[in-house]
């Protein structure tokens, strides 16, 4: 496992994890236009908003740097009447995989969620992203719900 600080993120951090957070949307054959980008820092950087960030960061040999971000975002779960966590996003650098950093990200949202109260963590990945599904696979369960999106 690489030396790793898992941490919320910080205003230092824009530029990196603007670039971090552009691959993902890569991996995922998504383009973020500048808007995009700049409301969703905006969000993280509002600590009353209901998403917040945690990011990975490794030392380098050239100082610290982020390789890593998970996006979380607290909800209102009506089978319970209390709240419910959303890993809405996931990534770590390629170059970094396989280090324990995306298992570490999920721990820490899970470590955030339980001390702001508890609830149940959930998150979803595309079908054919079998990668991660291996790692997924051995720190939660696996549910049968199926999910569906419309645009409005």
């Amino acid at each position: 496992m690489t030396d790793q600080l898992i941490r919320a993120i910080e205003p230092r951090d824009h530029d990196a994890w603007s670039d971090l957070f552009t691959a993902y949307g890569v991996f995922y054959e998504t383009e973020f236009s500048s808007a995009v980008l700049d409301g969703v820092w905006t969000w993280l950087m509002d600590p009353t908003h209901e998403v917040s960030a945690l990011v990975a960061e490794v030392d380098g040999g050239d100082g610290p740097s982020l390789v890593g971000f998970a996006h979380l975002r607290r909800l209102s779960d009506t089978f319970t009447a209390g709240p419910a966590w959303s890993l809405d996003d996931l990534y770590v650098a390629p170059e970094h995989r396989g280090a324990g950093i995306a298992r570490s990200l999920i721990a820490g949202c899970s470590a955030t969620a339980h001390a702001a109260g508890r609830g149940t963590l959930r998150w979803i990945t595309a079908s054919d992203n079998t990668t991660a599904q291996r790692l997924y696979d051995t720190v939660a369960t696996r549910t049968s719900w199926v999910t569906y999106e419309k645009e409005t």
